[in-house]
């Protein structure tokens, strides 16, 4: 089991809360508005149109609009003493990447700015648009915070096989490293180029930042087991979570067959392989995917 402690203060971790928020009555508040946000969502976020409409269209006359996540399913109390469990593990692994990276930046004449956690369920608001737990945990660079619907852990574990704490640390780690690259300035290259890019090159980018993210993940693994948080078995749990999360395997489990083309996460072997380099060098300049020539 993998543990730490977190730092003076603790890490930024937000829990939103339901509400309502009073829409305007006419103007750019209408549901034709609400309909266009929708698809827009569909066509570059993946998210399921239906269920954002299902969550932001109340009756017109009521001119209400959910803002947060929908009514939650019945929990047990077992799930939920689950949740809390995994809530406050984030938060140590969260700590512990603050403590590495802060480091690591120190270590290099700069100032390392930690990212907010955010642990919600279904749907969030982010500066990044409208949250969805279908699409799994994801970093927003608008707002530098990381999003996870604590439920990813149970497909994480029952549907992909990858079961473990250190296997959902690996997850927290692997957005941790989107926070890396913004503040490096490597998410807003790789945004540009992908802007200026056909559609196989912008995926083609998508899967080096990727891989570095998992590198990245590595490297902090690689400074927890000096300090002596990583048991044995742990390193196993991670290397299991990236390979069950890669492309070539979501492909062929949602669809039968792989299209190398429209990857933009990398293969299992791929995702695995990027995330043991970071552990054995400990060095994030042993992660330079963008560069590399062999992925």
């Amino acid at each position: 089991m993998f543990g730490g402690r977190p730092g003076p203060g603790g890490p930024q971790i937000r829990i939103p809360t339901g509400g309502r928020r009073r829409g305007g009555r006419g103007g750019p508040s209408s549901i034709v508005v609400v309909i266009i946000v929708a698809l827009g969502l569909w066509i570059f976020a993946g998210v399921n149109p239906i269920q954002v409409l299902e969550m932001l269209v109340q009756q017109e006359t009521g001119g209400s609009i959910t803002t947060s996540q929908p009514q939650p399913q019945q929990r047990t109390a077992e799930q939920t003493a689950q949740d809390d469990e995994r809530g406050e593990f984030m938060s140590v692994v969260l700590a512990d990447t603050e403590t590495t990276w802060d480091q690591i930046f120190t270590e290099n004449d700069s100032t390392y700015r930690p990212p907010t956690l955010v642990i919600y369920s279904g749907f969030t608001q982010t500066s990044c648009g409208l949250g969805n737990a279908a699409t799994g945990p994801f970093y927003c660079p608008a707002d530098e915070k990381i999003y996870i619907d604590l439920s990813f852990f149970d497909l994480l574990d029952m549907r992909l096989g990858a079961p473990g704490d250190f296997a959902q640390a690996y997850v927290l780690a692997h957005e941790v490293g989107h926070h890396v690259q913004k503040l490096t300035g490597v998410l807003e290259r790789s945004n540009e180029f992908r802007q200026r890019a056909g559609e196989r090159e912008a995926n083609a980018m998508s899967v080096r930042v990727e891989l570095q993210a998992d590198c990245y993940a590595g490297v902090w693994a690689n400074a927890v087991d000096n300090l002596g948080f990583v048991e044995e078995g742990d390193i196993d749990e991670a290397l299991g979570a990236a390979s069950a999360v890669g492309d070539d395997g979501l492909q062929r489990r949602q669809q039968g067959y792989v299209v190398p083309e429209t990857f933009n996460h990398g293969t299992a072997e791929q995702r695995s392989r990027w995330f043991r380099i970071g552990y054995v060098s400990g060095n994030p300049a042993d992660c330079d995917t963008l560069n590399a020539s062999d992925l």
